[in-house]
């Protein structure tokens, strides 16, 4: 699991939530759920944390993804 920058496809789900749209492949939403992406800006350790029942925990980083 991961994040990109990306366009709108036929087959994702478009979510928007604090001014910030987020993308998911229709696919994965009944498999990943329940979902949470954090950012993270603690020092040398920042950048986005994903979290979903398939895996645990991942972040990009430093300071970007």
């Amino acid at each position: 699991m991961g994040m990109a920058l990306d366009e709108p496809r036929e087959n994702d789900k478009v979510f928007e939530l604090g001014g910030i749209t987020y993308l998911v492949e229709t696919s994965l939403i009944d498999q990943a759920s329940p979902m949470t992406v954090d950012f993270l800006d603690e020092g040398a350790r920042c950048g986005f944390s994903i979290s979903t029942r398939l895996s645990k925990p991942g972040s990009c980083g430093p300071c970007s993804c």
